[in-house]
């Protein structure tokens, strides 16, 4: 528990989202999330000037051949679709320089600074919304073909042309027997080339279509995830589950023998829907399930121990960064961090809460932290999970 008895205050954002931004075209963040989010698409012309001219395809193609980076290599031939999951040997990718290939490569802010830094531009929208980036290269005439994705995605070009057919699909069969997901009969409304810089935003199940004109075509996806309710409801009954302290056993010692042992008692689905109850009216174990689900990190992602002791980093006057792998949430009372929740309050609060929105923390406010909080901290560096700021 980190608490004292000062009264938290607001914490500041990490951008002006009421300024008007290149990446947006010129509007504000407020302006964009108004007009465009989850309703319709934007075509942003030279949305980012700086790309990181070190994604190359040789550096992709080093991705792909490593052990946990969650890649895939897609071919059309002739509207016969293949598709192979990595990581891939360096004899399999010198293949993919003739046309219609593409690969992709999951999880790029982890693999690149660069990248990360890229993906902090969008954190006008909730962290607990952000999935990860996406990198595709494609040969001439690439792509994944046409399809429709569940969740809001930003298609930024990074490198070479890319061709994207777009609209608002409404026939979402898809082609049986198809290693990808495709749309069976895709009528797109507009079409856009996008060259270095220019970038596509698309809502949920607007069907698109991107194809490579030219080699090198590298396109960066950020994605944006959209918990399904059902699946949702799952991860977080089954954290509340975890948390509730009790382990009354099921009894019956009025059950009467009986001439149906096949049936289910009553009283068994009495004492379920009473254990169901029992959790849904403890709300803060409600908010500290759902903190816990959102940031619990993805399947195959580890962390590494720093080398140096925290007293090093204290000793040395440093302060911490967040580690491009750790998900750092928080509500009204909670801070949450790689599927652990803490109660929080008072001024640990706030910079707690400082921490989670400027991805960093500076050696004074990491000295104005209470003992308790300073000791969680350390223990959030010696797992990995925040970094020292040099």
């Amino acid at each position: 528990m980190i608490q004292d008895n000062e009264t938290p205050t607001g914490a500041q954002m990490p951008q002006d989202i009421a300024k008007p931004s290149a990446l947006l075209g010129g509007l504000s963040p407020t302006d964009f999330m108004m007009a465009h989010w989850q309703k319709k698409p934007l075509l942003i012309r030279g949305a980012h000037g700086a790309l990181p001219a070190m994604l190359s395809r040789a550096e992709l193609f080093d991705w792909a051949c490593r052990e946990g980076v969650e890649s895939r290599l897609i071919e059309d031939k002739a509207g016969k679709w293949a598709m192979r999951k990595g990581p891939f040997t360096s004899k399999i990718l010198s293949s993919v320089k003739t046309p219609t290939w593409t690969l992709l490569v999951q999880g790029a802010e982890v693999l690149h600074p660069a990248v990360a830094e890229l993906l902090s531009a969008f954190r006008f929208l909730p962290d607990a919304r952000l999935d990860d980036a996406m990198v595709s290269w494609a040969s001439d005439g690439g792509g994944v073909g046409p399809h429709f994705d569940s969740y809001d995605v930003f298609l930024l070009q990074l490198s070479g042309t890319r061709r994207w057919q777009i609209g608002p699909q409404k026939d979402l069969r898809l082609q049986a027997d198809m290693p990808l997901k495709l749309l069976a009969h895709f009528e797109p409304e507009e079409t856009h080339l996008l060259g270095p810089g220019d970038m596509l935003y698309l809502p949920p199940k607007w069907a698109h279509n991107g194809v490579a004109q030219g080699d090198d075509c590298i396109t960066l996806s950020v994605g944006f995830k959209a918990p399904a309710r059902g699946g949702l409801l799952g991860e977080v009954l089954l954290r509340l589950g975890e948390m509730l302290d009790d382990e009354t056993l099921y009894s019956d010692p009025n059950q009467p023998a009986t001439r149906e042992p096949a049936r289910m008692p009553a009283a068994l689905g009495d004492f379920a829907r009473d254990a169901i109850d029992r959790v849904l009216t403890q709300p803060l174990a409600l908010a500290c399930a759902l903190g816990e689900v959102m940031t619990d990190p993805k399947p195959g992602v580890w962390f590494e121990a720093p080398e140096a002791p925290f007293e090093a980093v204290l000793g040395a006057g440093l302060g911490i960064r967040v580690n491009v792998k750790t998900r750092l949430l928080y509500d009204d009372g909670h801070v949450f961090i790689n599927g652990e929740s803490y109660v929080a309050g008072g001024h640990d609060f706030e910079l707690l809460r400082q921490l989670a929105n400027h991805q960093q923390l500076g050696a004074s406010d990491l000295g104005a932290l209470s003992a308790d909080a300073l000791t969680l901290v350390s223990e959030w560096y010696e797992a990995g999970w925040v970094d020292a700021q040099v």
